[in-house]
């Protein structure tokens, strides 16, 4: 039982790897909360914003 919760909670954490707070966070909020409030603060979390690339704003002859 407590092997399918962990793992439930690994899901949620994967889920959020891409999200403001990443896996770690995600996967130690459903261990405390469970892995359905997990699940629903990952779905409204912000995602993580992508820097934009230094290299492709330089200009042509540089």
């Amino acid at each position: 039982m407590w092997l399918f919760y962990a793992a439930l909670c690994a899901l949620v954490g994967y889920l959020g790897r891409e999200r403001k707070l990443g896996f770690w966070a995600y996967f130690g909020l459903s261990l405390i909360l469970s892995p359905l409030m997990g699940i629903i603060i990952v779905l409204v979390s912000e995602k993580k914003q992508v820097a934009p690339d230094i290299d492709d704003e330089a200009p042509a002859g540089a």
